[in-house]
């Protein structure tokens, strides 16, 4: 194997585009997941190329704003956490720094607890978590392009399959190519599916009984934004002194004014096909505490009713950059209106993206279902030893089961990889629960070394034997 990418002779690919290198592994988006397969199979030996559109790893956590930090659950997830806390980039709020909190009808994450009661809420700084993963990349010698957007695969026969021969990328410089190996999918959106015309299943999720207009509804993307110069003790005092928990006689009064537009705070459907209680409206100051003090992340869902596939609808994806950050404008406004506590607040912070929490869902040599976890199901090719995960839409049950190397393989290609978001879970299992940070990082380490087993001994991923969990 090579140990570091290997410059190009002066060459193209079949379409005519120049190849900037020829490695062992590309990886395509710097989520979780990509940044750990691309650490990974390098520190097992290969030259590896990873493209990121944004100007840092990280994904929906760094440009996204997400910034939950998690105790590690071992191997790059565990080195992850422990580096952004040696490096200043953990925040902790807890009963001591924020008393009024736990319980708080305005919480993302920790309303369901009892009023006044410990918790440990802990967040990492996106930019710095970003600089860190950055750093991780170039000790350990990844070639890592940024602003560098995924384009198409070039591909050619592979017995009854096809194989990746080449990614196509867009950059300053023009159309590019790279020659590879083996490829991974870290788009977090299936992208790389797509584009190599391997079967998925689009987004959409389960269908609400009230929306009959045949239109399939994913679950809907959001655009986080970080506000800084709150005094939350002084908004904490107004909700228990005015008995308004959730703002809604300040929301009423503003709506009243005309000063929120009928998208912001709008009801939540009532039919409980739609997920629930989850991502199917924004009917009040959803938000968590972040960087610092007085500092916060607030949520702007898409709404719901608009149908938005922004993961392979341009006009899609564009309307929900548009339109939420006219949202955010307007949130804004009416918290520094209208909201004590807010006075002195500022937009300090808007993602770089929309998050895409339903695209498409690849197909590969096994679909991971609701019904492998309820029924706690083993497989012969685990990655992991026995995970218990809670599943909020079945009333938040625990359950505990093992997902199969197989998922990592998408059907029709031979040398792709998939990981994270676009595992071949249904929609159910990767939205519940298998799609956040630390899972991510291990699907992506697994990708990483699967990809490296695979160059090592010659062979296609989807001819490894996968007999030991390394989780």
């Amino acid at each position: 194997m090579n140990h570091r990418s290997t410059p190009a002779a002066p060459s193209t690919s079949l379409r005519g585009d120049p190849v900037v290198a020829d490695v062992d592994v590309v990886v395509i988006g710097g989520g979780p997941g990509g940044f750990a397969a691309a650490l990974r199979a390098r520190r097992e030996g290969c030259s590896v190329v990873l493209v990121e559109k944004f100007d840092m790893p990280g994904g929906v956590h760094t440009s996204g704003l997400q910034g939950a930090a998690n105790p590690g659950v071992g191997g790059i997830h565990t080195e992850l956490m422990d580096r952004f806390a040696r490096e200043g980039c953990i925040y902790e709020a807890n009963e001591t720094n924020l008393p009024h909190w736990a319980g708080n009808a305005l919480s993302h994450y920790d309303y369901y607890l009892p009023p006044g009661s410990p918790f440990r809420r802990v967040s990492f700084n996106p930019d710095g978590a970003g600089n860190v993963m950055v750093k991780m990349l170039e000790e350990a010698g990844v070639q890592a392009i940024y602003g560098a957007s995924f384009v198409d695969v070039e591909m050619e026969p592979d017995g009854a399959a096809r194989r990746i021969t080449h990614a196509v990328i867009e950059t300053v410089a023009g159309r590019q190519a790279i020659r590879a190996k083996v490829f991974v999918e870290g788009s977090g959106t299936g992208e790389v599916v797509a584009r190599a015309g391997a079967p998925f299943v689009r987004g959409g999720g389960r269908q609400p009984e009230t929306l009959t207009d045949g239109q399939s509804r994913p679950i809907p993307g959001g655009l986080l934004w970080i506000m800084s110069g709150i005094d939350f003790a002084e908004t904490a005092a107004y909700q228990k002194r005015e008995n308004d928990p959730a703002l809604s006689n300040l929301i009423n009064k503003a709506r009243a004014a005309g000063d929120i537009p009928p998208e912001l705070y709008r009801p939540r459907l009532a039919d409980k096909g739609v997920y629930g209680d989850h991502y199917i409206g924004h009917p009040t100051v959803d938000m968590s505490p972040i960087q610092g003090p007085g500092t916060f992340i607030l949520w702007q869902n898409v709404p719901y009713e608009w149908a938005l596939h922004m993961d392979d609808d341009a006009e899609h994806a564009s309307r929900a950059k548009k339109e939420l950050r006219r949202l955010i404008d307007a949130e804004a406004r009416f918290l520094t209106k209208y909201v004590p506590g807010f006075q002195n607040a500022f937009i300090s912070h808007v993602g770089r993206y929309v998050g895409v929490r339903d695209g498409r869902h690849p197909i590969g040599e096994y679909v991971f279902s609701i019904d492998d976890a309820r029924e706690g199901r083993r497989f012969p090719d685990a990655v992991t030893k026995p995970m218990t995960k809670t599943f909020f839409w079945d009333a938040y049950a625990k359950y505990t089961f093992e997902v199969p190397f197989r998922c990592f393989l998408p059907k029709e290609v031979n040398n792709l990889l998939l990981t994270g978001a676009s595992l071949s879970f249904t929609f159910e299992t990767i939205f519940m629960v298998m799609r956040n940070f630390p899972w991510c990082t291990q699907t992506g380490e697994i990708a990483g070394l699967a990809a490296a087993r695979a160059v090592r001994r010659g062979i296609s991923p989807k001819q490894l034997q996968w007999t030991e969990p390394i989780f």
